[in-house]
């Protein structure tokens, strides 16, 4: 068998196998080049939080350079992302499930990284907008082509763990940009303007944006490196007659009611993550007596460290669930994670001094972050050929209201319901305390579906390939 046909890596490649799953699939690949890619996947979608993320800790520089407010300041970190994010990742995940997923990634790696550029050369509220939109689109190419690659790297018993480590990437990242923006802040204190050889002065905050979108340009040669991996999991036409899936509409309809109530759910708790990570640096300083640039280290440490460790014990976890023959795994994880890290994040806001809130956010932050695995229960009810449109449509729908909606809605309470900037931590207490609950009901609301999701997709799959995964 040729590489191309071993790795199908065109579209026509991976269609031809479909009609003969079973006399087509090869071993899964080695282990320890499969870990190799998770850990270059983990360095695109790490530098893809720094790019997303860099923006929220530059709240009073971009605001007094753009004569901005608040409201307006949560749309560049936000909508003006999310919008752009959500919409180009449906064309773009029905590109993976065709073509070269790796290809496209390094498409998109460097557009990301080119627009990230533009951010810091912007000098209008409308320059800024625009460059933030891109950033989103270019970055939607990664995630669903990721988890896509990830399913036909590893096995259903292995791949919670997989992507759980691929997913570090989003406190990783969000940590190192709140810490290397707290580090811009005391250089603009320090000095607002810097000189340049034959540009001149340039107001410090710009430049981050350039010290965060070179490294984009290493990671593209890194994910050359990448192989195309064999597609697994594909139906026959008859497979997907009998399991109702015969196009990835029809596939959605045969299974709303689950992927409805994990979208609600996921969508609820992005919202809370995504307003923590965009205002609690603001919350920290307008609250306690501690500077914005101390509050973004520490924040920035405990979202890279807790995060991080968060991600991997819902990966055990969920891979642990699954094995004892609990199908519902990964949606048990997610409300464990609710039920342990819920109510610290929730009275984080409300604590008297800055070391108690610090204190609650670090065990919160651990426990929230096993959520993570709910790309995994995707991964699970799903046909190889749906896998990135549906996680495309997962974030379509998710980011669509987290990163949306979650800094916007935090900063439309502070604004318009209590009208004072200072109340800041009770516009994070009440988003976080009407969500978080909402969302664990949804979830429970939902696992009978999903249970009967997986019998779905079981039934149908290949029984050796699933069985190869289960």
């Amino acid at each position: 068998m040729s590489d191309q046909a071993l790795h199908g890596e065109a579209g026509s490649t991976a269609e031809s196998v479909v009609g003969s799953p079973t006399a087509a699939t090869p071993p899964w690949p080695n282990q320890v080049y499969s870990w190799y890619v998770v850990g270059v996947l983990l360095l695109a979608y790490t530098l893809s939080f720094i790019d997303r993320m860099i923006l929220s800790l530059l709240v009073a520089p971009v605001r007094e350079s753009l004569g901005i407010t608040d409201t307006q300041f949560s749309l560049l970190v936000g909508m003006a992302f999310a919008l752009f994010y959500t919409i180009a990742g449906l064309p773009l995940a029905w590109v993976a499930d065709r073509f070269s997923r790796r290809n496209l990634i390094v498409g998109g790696i460097g557009l990301w990284s080119f627009m990230t550029l533009s951010c810091g050369v912007a000098t209008s509220y409308i320059g800024l907008f625009i460059g933030r939109m891109g950033v989103g689109v270019g970055e939607a190419t990664l995630s669903p082509a990721a988890f896509s690659m990830l399913s036909d790297y590893f096995p259903k018993k292995r791949l919670a763990r997989a992507i759980a480590v691929y997913s570090i990437g989003v406190p990783l990242g969000s940590g190192i940009a709140l810490m290397l923006g707290a580090l811009v802040i005391k250089a603009i204190l320090a000095a607002p303007e810097i000189t340049l050889p034959y540009i001149g002065q340039v107001e410090a905050w710009r430049l981050t944006f350039a010290f965060v979108a070179f490294p984009g340009i290493l990671i593209c040669l890194l994910m050359l490196t990448v192989r195309e991996p064999f597609r697994r999991g594909r139906m026959t036409v008859e497979q997907h007659a009998i399991s109702g899936s015969q196009s990835f509409v029809a596939h959605v309809m045969t299974h709303k009611l689950s992927l409805g109530c994990m979208f609600a759910g996921m969508s609820l708790i992005s919202m809370v993550m995504y307003g923590a990570l965009a205002w609690t640096p603001a919350f920290l300083s307008r609250t306690y007596p501690i500077n914005i640039t101390d509050a973004g280290l520490l924040f920035g440490a405990i979202m890279a460290i807790c995060g991080a460790g968060g991600l991997i014990l819902g990966g055990v976890v969920a891979d642990w669930m699954f094995g004892r023959g609990h199908t519902d795994g990964h949606i048990r994880t997610i409300r464990l994670s609710l039920l342990l890290g819920g109510p610290f994040l929730i009275l984080t806001p409300l604590m008297p001094s800055a070391t108690w809130a610090l204190a609650l956010l670090a065990p919160g932050f651990l426990f929230i972050t096993m959520h993570g695995v709910g790309t995994v229960a995707l991964q699970v009810i799903t046909p190889n050929e749906y896998r990135a449109r549906i996680t495309a449509l997962y974030f379509f729908v998710a980011n669509l209201i987290g990163l949306g909606l979650g800094p916007t809605v935090i900063a439309l309470v502070t604004d318009f319901g209590f009208g004072n900037d200072a109340a800041l931590r009770y516009s994070l207490f009440t988003v976080s305390g009407i969500a978080l609950p909402v969302a664990g009901l949804i979830l429970t609301l939902g696992m009978p579906a999903y249970r009967r999701s997986v019998a779905n997709i079981a039934e149908v799959t290949d029984s050796t390939d699933y069985a190869a995964g289960a």
